[in-house]
């Protein structure tokens, strides 16, 4: 079983800057992928970042050149600076977790950590 535990949201102004972290707890392998998705306001769960085995990273458009992923297997955790934050950039952000099994992906979720861009 794997626990992924968000911090670090919160109220900030346009063009401000905040950091989320994600720690993860459980049977963690630096072969899983780990990553950032976002539920805006009456918008579908989209893709923010991952990043994968060896700090391969991938980025949404909306977010590219604004937002770094980086990951820490030793502390198995994950990052995502934000800046230039936008009002469209207000959503829960949802650390994901993603272990590449005999059988498929799967997918682990954590409850989220609300980011609000507002001035």
């Amino acid at each position: 079983q794997v626990q992924l535990a968000e911090s670090g949201g919160g109220l900030v102004q346009p063009g401000g800057s905040l950091r989320l972290s994600c720690a993860a707890s459980g049977s963690i392998s630096n072969r899983d992928a780990m990553g950032w998705y976002r539920q805006g306001p009456g918008k579908q769960r989209e893709l923010v970042a991952t990043v994968g085995d060896g700090g391969i990273s991938n980025y949404a458009d909306s977010v590219k050149g604004r937002f770094t992923i980086s990951r820490d297997n030793a502390k198995n955790t994950v990052y995502l600076q934000m800046s230039s934050l936008k009002s469209d950039d207000t959503a829960v952000y949802l650390c994901n977790l993603r272990k590449f099994t005999g059988w498929g992906p799967f997918d682990y979720w954590g409850r989220g950590a609300q980011v609000t861009v507002s001035s």
